[in-house]
């Protein structure tokens, strides 16, 4: 063997990356003085690329093949080595695998809460959290700019990054979009496209992009979440003083059954003294031959007052409102308010044209019709 075909032997021939990880995004092939053979084979599965840096100077970048490194497929590091088409000797270059498939199911949410105005509770704060892929769409830049000289990068370095970019484009998409905190819920497909848009032109500067972004759930502070409880509950109970009555009578009978209870006594003793009254003003109602005279009747309490609706309009891809029916009928006059406009009130089934909804198409028809013509 001569001392060409010895050396020949030492450098390596082929030169590729199998990735048994969930989470490097970047691998530097390790080769001592990483001298790399002439001709020697280099194979970028899919979902790769292959970076040279070459004295420190970014090369040529190799999407998924199989190559054969001459001169005539890396033109930069020809042109940087001012090699000519007779170069037959190894050479020295950093090779650096990126991967270009996408990073699933990574975490994001707002470490604070987010103010904003909302058109029916007011000034509010709201917490919000969701799930993001990522990607490496340009490898070379995000070679330069973020990874450097790592020999292996993963996707936990560079996830609290993206992270702080969503959370302050989602806060200042969600303070001006003017949605409601009620309806955002159903809107959160939209905004997660939104963001995700917003966020794409200040991760494209570090070579990557973000394929899917998803809002998992938007919630308000606890006091808030409490007193919206309360106030469905309200809705529900209807008459507002029996259910005050029924709430004290379930309470004193739980506190009467609970054992050795100094408030259960208590409880029992008001209880006892209150059916003792009922009984004396009852025997006080006889009359002076014994008969009882008929009990008055016990005046009846009006019902509640009818709950206003009010109702949201879609205009220009934003939501409006509340407005009142009032309002709307003043908007119907000056026509702003049209049988087209999509409209949308609380128990409604997604949105509708006003001419579809009964309480509102009657206000499209309060002006007189055209008068007929003359003659």
């Amino acid at each position: 063997m001569g001392i060409f075909d010895f050396l020949t032997g030492e450098f390596i021939d082929v030169i590729h990356w199998v990735d048994d990880t969930r989470d490097t995004m970047v691998w530097r092939f390790e080769r001592e003085d990483h001298e790399i053979k002439y001709g020697a084979k280099l194979t970028v599965r899919e979902g790769q690329a292959a970076v040279f840096i070459h004295e420190g100077q970014l090369a040529d970048v190799f999407t998924p093949g199989l190559y054969m490194l001459e001169t005539n497929n890396m033109p930069i590091l020809t042109t940087l080595n001012h090699w000519d088409h007779g170069f037959k000797s190894p050479f020295k270059s950093e090779i650096y695998f990126v991967s270009t498939t996408r990073f699933n199911d990574l975490k994001w949410g707002t470490k604070n809460p987010i103010m904003l105005r909302d058109p029916e509770f007011g000034p509010t704060r709201i917490r919000a959290y969701g799930t993001y892929s990522v990607r490496v769409s340009d490898p070379a830049r995000f070679l330069t700019e973020i990874v450097g000289t790592d020999g292996e990068f993963t996707m936990d370095e560079i996830s609290f990054q993206v992270r702080n970019i969503i959370v302050q484009e989602f806060s200042r998409a969600i303070s001006a979009s003017g949605i409601p905190v009620l309806d955002m819920a159903a809107n959160t497909a939209d905004l997660g496209r939104l963001i995700a848009a917003e966020i794409s032109g200040t991760i494209a500067e570090y070579g990557l992009s973000i394929p899917e972004l998803y809002i998992e759930n938007i919630s308000l502070p606890p006091a808030v979440e409490a007193a919206l409880d309360k106030r469905t509950s309200m809705g529900l109970a209807g008459d507002l003083g029996k259910f005050t009555q029924y709430s004290a009578a379930e309470a004193m009978t739980a506190a009467a059954q609970t054992p050795n209870s100094g408030m259960g006594a208590g409880l029992g003793m008001g209880m006892g003294m209150a059916m003792a009254q009922n009984m004396a003003n009852t025997g006080a109602n006889v009359g002076p031959w014994g008969a009882r005279p008929a009990p008055a009747a016990a005046p009846v309490a009006p019902p509640p007052p009818p709950v206003e609706k009010v109702w949201h309009i879609a205009k220009d891809g934003q939501t409006q409102g509340p407005f009142s029916r009032a309002t709307l009928g003043r908007m119907a006059s000056d026509g702003s308010l049209t049988r087209e406009t999509h409209v949308w009130t609380a128990g409604q089934d997604g949105w509708k044209h006003a001419e579809d909804v009964q309480e509102l198409a009657q206000l499209f028809t309060i002006l007189p019709p055209p008068p007929p013509p003359a003659g």
